[in-house]
């Protein structure tokens, strides 16, 4: 090859890579911040037709602010936290409660979302507290960071309630809010009763592979620039947002939740999260259930193994 050539297969090369790392940290941000225009978020990756995977591609997804459309049919009251982040929540209390349930959402949610499992816990005689994250609902900001700094807020809910006196505090949470539990419990030393937690995925790198996975489209290189950009931009190092390592410091009862047709958590994720919880523990697997709510599918076996471990610890 002459000098010449070489030269121009080397420009290509950088002309290349920097178009990938451009191309990464405007997916990363679209990915790690809401937009405040009114529509529809992007499909699933699985559910996306041709047109609509090439256009996710070269635009990103679409990931507007979520929104509250319902509210609790119970009496309640919304209560605003401060911390790095304002959030809000609703604490919705009942006469003789056996304690509290914390409520987390899962990426893209808000609290409403988990008022169908509310009023479960209510069922069983449980006051809940359901909460945005950042950059959800009523909470502050258009930020979100797959569970890293929500375990903050995971913190603040908790500390709030101690505060108040309560003594039987469980902290629940699905997908992302399962991660910000784990985190928190890792960074923070909470002590909550119990723990109850859906579909944690193991790994921020591997939550993005999957994403990839279902689009059938080749992880690399794209996965790792996009891990690195959207922690950059977000003030994080993604690569050490590990639930899996989280787990090894979680030291109180906990029931792991998770559906195994599910496309964006694995198995071996869940399997390695479950092995690595610490005390008292139980994986319950629903065979027909993908990455979503499980009460559609399995409410009365969900509802039987939650009322089995609140009242067995």
């Amino acid at each position: 090859m002459t000098k010449k050539k070489l030269k121009g297969t080397i420009l290509l090369i950088w002309v290349a890579f920097l178009m990938l790392n451009i191309i990464a940290c405007f997916h990363a941000y679209k990915f790690t911040h809401f937009s405040d225009e009114i529509g529809e978020k992007s499909k699933d990756p699985q559910k996306l037709s041709s047109f609509e995977k090439i256009k996710t591609l070269m635009f990103g997804i679409d990931n507007p602010r979520p929104t509250n459309n319902l509210r609790p049919t119970q009496p309640f009251e919304t209560i605003k936290l401060k911390g790095t982040k304002e959030i809000e929540c609703w604490s919705i209390k009942v006469d003789s409660s056996k304690g509290t349930v914390v409520l987390f959402h899962g990426f893209s949610g808000q609290k409403s979302s988990m008022l169908d499992k509310s009023d479960e816990f209510i069922k069983l005689g449980y006051s809940t507290f359901l909460v945005d994250f950042m950059g959800s609902g009523g909470s502050e900001g258009n930020q979100t960071t797959l569970g890293f700094f929500e375990a903050e807020q995971v913190k603040s809910c908790f500390d709030y309630l101690v505060e108040k006196g309560e003594k039987n505090i469980c902290l629940f949470g699905t997908s992302m809010g399962a991660v910000a539990i784990l985190k928190a419990m890792d960074e923070f030393k909470l002590k909550p009763a119990t723990i109850i937690i859906e579909c944690p995925f193991g790994s921020t790198y591997e939550t993005v592979c999957a994403r990839f996975h279902n689009m059938n489209i080749p992880a690399f290189p794209m996965v790792s620039l996009l891990v690195f950009w959207g922690g950059l931009q977000n003030g994080f190092w993604a690569f050490n947002h590990n639930p899996t390592k989280y787990a090894k410091n979680v030291n109180y009862p906990t029931l792991l939740f998770y559906g195994e047709k599910d496309e964006k958590v694995s198995r071996n994720e869940v399997n390695e999260i479950f092995a690595n919880l610490n005390g008292k523990k139980k994986l319950v697997t629903f065979p027909l259930a993908w990455h979503e709510n499980y009460l559609l599918k399995y409410k009365e076996k969900w509802v039987f193994e939650t009322e089995a471990f609140l009242t067995n610890q």
